[in-house]
């Protein structure tokens, strides 16, 4: 039996119902929110992939280079080794040359002498007579002089000991690892042909001098640079309309010649054509991508229209005109225009 509080079967079912699509945007609203989980889970474990990869090549090319500059010392330093060898030890075995001639001849002279006291004075006086005349002409009171052990050269290596903990100081201080860059992409805002960019600091700590901004097409390998300077927005031009560009800017801090690490990278396109006059109008000259126009000497209308209607309502056009000189009927005509800044 029905209670008289019941509500109307109409009533339960139009509650089920809002219940259900009460449920369906609570799913899609946590389908999303576990999208976005997972795409912050890839980009951490992806730039940590990423930040290992780099480091292990810095640091295994900086082995390297240290390796081949401590080679090319001690090849320098052995080379000055052999240097000094070389050049000191050859006056020392020219005289050792010199003094083993002089053993040799007094060796030749001592068998011959003995020989000729062995004889008697009777029987070798000929042989005394030449061996005493030949001793005579040998100087045997002259000897060479053989420099002092302090008068030529020890060599040493001197090695200073301080320069490891110098290189070790230096070593546990380089490099960092940061958990987020110092700035971020702000904003994309398209416009006809263009993007432009806007970044920000989101680290107080960090004094920014320059900053560096690249872009690449989606489907691209390389970033390719397109501002460096101080300010943080710039339009990037020549954009193909609705194809996907990706962004990242870096920083400089205040006297350093490094760059921080790179921006997370944003995705932007824009829906906006490229602006371009009409061709075929005379008095004009366009620009290659026919988004410039110049007055010629020919007979003009008067009137340039653009290809097609690229600006909208709350939109900035800025117009400039400059000084310029044509002949009109024989007469030269100048005239000098200025900037006209309009907003649609």
């Amino acid at each position: 039996m029905k209670g008289a509080m019941e509500p109307e079967p109409e009533v339960l079912l139009q509650e089920a119902r809002e219940n259900v699509e009460a449920a369906q945007s609570y799913r899609r609203e946590l389908g999303q929110r576990l999208q976005g989980l997972r795409e912050a889970q890839r980009q951490i474990k992806e730039s940590a992939s990423q930040t290992r990869d780099v480091l292990k090549q810095h640091f295994n090319d900086l082995k390297g280079t240290l390796g081949k500059l401590l080679d090319e010392r001690l090849v320098t330093l052995l080379q000055e080794v052999d240097t000094i060898e070389q050049e000191t030890i050859k006056p020392l075995d020219d005289c050792q040359k010199l003094i083993e001639h002089g053993v040799n001849t007094a060796d030749d002279l001592v068998r011959e002498g003995e020989i000729a006291i062995l004889g008697g004075i009777e029987e070798q006086s000929d042989k005394l007579w030449n061996f005493t005349k030949k001793a005579s002409h040998i100087q045997l009171d002259s000897l060479p002089e053989v420099p002092l052990l302090v008068d030529v050269p020890c060599l040493s290596a001197q090695l200073d000991d301080s320069i490891l903990n110098i290189v070790k100081d230096h070593i546990f201080k380089h490099g960092t690892v940061a958990s987020r860059p110092p700035v971020q992409i702000e904003e994309l805002i398209e416009k006809p042909g263009g993007i432009i960019v806007r970044w920000c600091k989101v680290d107080d700590d960090f004094t920014a001098q320059d900053y560096r901004l690249q872009f690449r097409k989606c489907t691209a390998n390389h970033f390719e640079d397109v501002y460096v300077g101080s300010e943080t927005e710039f339009i990037v031009l020549h954009i193909d309309p609705n194809v996907d560009y990706q962004f990242r800017v870096c920083a400089r801090g205040d006297g350093r010649q490094e760059w921080s690490p790179w921006s997370v990278p944003q995705t932007g396109h824009s829906t906006l054509v490229p602006h371009e006059w009409t061709t075929g109008f005379e008095g004009y000259s366009l620009s290659s991508r026919r988004n410039i126009a110049l007055r010629n000497d020919a007979e003009s209308s008067g009137v340039l229209y653009s290809s097609a209607p690229t600006y909208f309502c709350g939109q900035t056009l800025t117009f400039r005109c400059s000084l310029c000189q044509w002949k009109r009927n024989d007469q030269s005509v100048a005239c000098s225009y200025l900037w006209l800044h309009c907003h649609i």
